[in-house]
């Protein structure tokens, strides 16, 4: 049970006071980068369905991002924590495209 006054921190039957429990130093969140590279095999308009698919982009979205991976070898289609950049990275791959993921700069 937990007793508390409002003058006095909460103290549970154990003895130790809730209020002197170090606070955790908050982490700095790193965001990371879903990147699909240019590749060899597969047509521009599957990519760009991939991309609607897969990332609910609009036509015109897709469309754009298709083009920089064509035309630049590689374009930043999502970014966020690892996990979900790996699990990005993983479905790019289940659809037969190039991915990698990266530290955002």
């Amino acid at each position: 049970m937990v007793y508390a006054s409002a003058t006095q921190p909460a103290v549970p039957e154990g003895g130790t006071v809730l209020a002197e429990r170090p606070q955790d130093a908050p982490v700095e969140m790193i965001t990371w980068v879903t990147i699909v590279w240019d590749d060899p095999v597969n047509l521009m308009s599957y990519v760009t369905h991939v991309f609607m698919t897969y990332f609910n982009y609009s036509k015109s979205k897709a469309t754009k991002l298709m083009l920089q991976v064509h035309n630049d070898g590689k374009a930043v289609v999502s970014s966020g924590t690892r996990e979900a950049m790996e699990t990005d990275v993983n479905a790019m791959h289940a659809y037969g495209l190039w991915a990698s993921l990266e530290r955002a700069e």
